[in-house]
Order: structure tokens, then C-alpha cells, then sequence
């Protein structure tokens, strides 16, 4: 299992300390949306933002919570 999907994991447990600090580690661009993702999920639309543009995606045209973690996971498969 790789750091993103460990993430994954943490979120959907509701572990979202630990989720932050392994989402930190990476610094790719699927991890800077999967960081958004997280500040969504916790309903931090500001920091979510701030992270979407990082990932160079629109944080505006997002889909909901689900929709976007399901095209996160997409990615994942594909790399």
C-alpha cells in the first residue's frame, strides 16, 4: 500500500491527524488534491482551496466529497 492510499485509510476512519501528517510526506500533485480532499472532508473550504490549486485542478467545478475521492482513486490505479 503506498503513503497515498494509507491516507485514504486514516480518512475514512475519521483518523485525520494522522492522515495530514502522511498526506505532508508526498509531494506530488495527486497528493496536494488528496490533501484538498481532506480540508473538504473536514470542512475547511479555505485550506481546500489553497490545496486544489496546488494540485493544479479547479476547486470550484469539484465534485461532491464522493465523486471527488472516487477520481482520486481512479488516478491512484492508474499510476
Amino acid at each position: 500500500m503506498n503513503t497515498l492510499q494509507q491516507v485514504l485509510v486514516h480518512m475514512r476512519a475519521g483518523d485525520w491527524r494522522e492522515a495530514h501528517n502522511l498526506v505532508q510526506s508526498d509531494d506530488s500533485l495527486l497528493a496536494a488534491w488528496l490533501h484538498g480532499i481532506l480540508h473538504i472532508q473536514e470542512g475547511d473550504l479555505e485550506d481546500a482551496e489553497y490545496w486544489y490549486g496546488k494540485a493544479d485542478r479547479h476547486f470550484r467545478s469539484r465534485g461532491t466529497l464522493d465523486e471527488e475521492l472516487a477520481r482520486l482513486e481512479a488516478e491512484l490505479e492508474n499510476h
